[in-house]
């Protein structure tokens, strides 16, 4: 789901290449149906989309690394710590105190209601990692 928010997000910018991945994914499974459903009626397709687990390669790509949750940012640094600089939880740049730094739920397997609730909290949230990436990664390139 924040793939596909993020990629919506930033859909006409060449600069950005976005890309998801977990680090106990089991690789090419589909969005779950309740993501997609969600997805869909925002004009957001994820019929290509295929889960893949993160690899050192990955994380070697990449300029930035957003975790949903706490343990999630904990074990991509203790089992990639080439990661560290450059990974943050999704929430760390929340402009609301309630959502500052506070995990993203994972739905899965739970009812719509909750896949809905998630969606909230990533449309909240990901304006926020963009605005990060602009004022600063992004300021360093024009530097």
């Amino acid at each position: 789901m924040a793939e596909g928010l993020f990629r919506e997000l930033v859909k006409d910018r060449e600069d950005y290449q976005v890309t998801s991945a977990g680090l106990g994914a089991m690789p090419g499974q589909s969005a779950a149906q309740h993501t997609a459903d969600i997805l869909a009626e925002k004009g957001i397709d994820l019929k290509d989309f295929k889960s893949r687990p993160l690899t050192p390669e990955l994380v070697a790509e990449a300029t930035h690394i957003f975790t949903m949750a706490n343990h999630h940012l904990d074990a991509l640094e203790e089992e990639f710590p080439e990661a560290n600089g450059k990974a943050y939880l999704v929430s760390e740049f929340a402009t609301e105190d309630m959502l500052r730094n506070q995990d993203v739920t994972d739905p899965f397997g739970s009812p719509r209601r909750y896949y809905d609730d998630t969606r909230w909290m990533l449309e909240k949230l990901l304006p926020t990692v963009l605005a990060y990436i602009e004022q600063t990664w992004k300021a360093e390139d024009q530097a």
